[in-house]
């Protein structure tokens, strides 16, 4: 029964190691945000009320500008209001982007476009993006330079890296077929310790019930003896 215990410990340990192997690889990248710094509009849609302006990328919600209400006025921003951020990257993949004037019926577009977290080359992570006679706005992502930087340096080691990813996968392929070797192993010889435990218990069975009969018909060694 102790190596039966033996081999389950040692099972514990090596999956132990293959879950640290695993939590070691990389995942996607960190979230980096996206703040609006500044924005001016240079005209609105609406002739009777006051512009409503938001900012929306595709499958995500709209974020109002509520301060954004009069034309060729710059409004900028701290990165720190209620309404920030607009939105943010998880991968290097571009979204589709726009500013837009909310309507009755369907929203005016200042702007469509591809947003990407390599727009933001600016020292600072500044990405300034207008359209004539529309909106001239700027953008802050200092997260985005760092995705960057990351990529060059990534794909610059990334064949070293698939080699060592794919190292250490062989290795943990090589462990879990250990471990489970290991308890067919265990279970073999389980299997084996209480057969031979169940045939030595049919056997005295057997000879304690010939003993019986023996004492049933008074048959003793003595007996067949002239």
């Amino acid at each position: 029964m102790s190596s039966r215990w033996r081999s389950k410990s040692i099972a514990f340990h090596i999956f132990a190691f293959c879950s640290a192997l695993l939590n070691w690889f990389p995942g996607t990248m960190s979230s980096a945000v996206v703040t609006l710094d500044s924005i001016q509009i240079f005209k609105t849609h609406e002739w009777i009320r006051k512009p409503t302006v938001y900012f929306q990328c595709k499958g995500e919600n709209k974020t109002v500008l509520p301060d954004v209400k009069e034309t060729y006025v710059s409004y900028n921003f701290k990165g720190e209001e209620s309404w920030q951020p607009l939105t943010a990257f998880s991968t290097k993949k571009c979204k589709r982007c726009g500013i837009y004037e909310e309507d009755l019926l369907k929203s005016d577009v200042f702007d469509e476009w591809e947003f990407c977290p390599s727009d933001f080359t600016e020292p600072d992570g500044r990405y300034i993006h207008s359209k004539d006679n529309e909106f001239n706005a700027t953008f802050l992502c200092s997260e985005c330079l760092h995705y960057e930087n990351d990529s060059e340096a990534t794909s610059a080691s990334h064949d070293g890296r698939k080699g060592t990813h794919l190292g250490l996968v062989i290795t943990i392929i090589i462990l879990v077929s250990v471990v489970f070797v290991l308890g067919l192993v265990a279970a073999y010889k389980y299997w084996q310790k209480r057969r031979r435990e169940q045939e030595q218990a049919r056997f005295l069975q057997l000879f304690e019930e010939g003993d019986d009969i023996e004492d049933e018909f008074g048959l003793g060694p003595l007996d067949g003896v002239v």
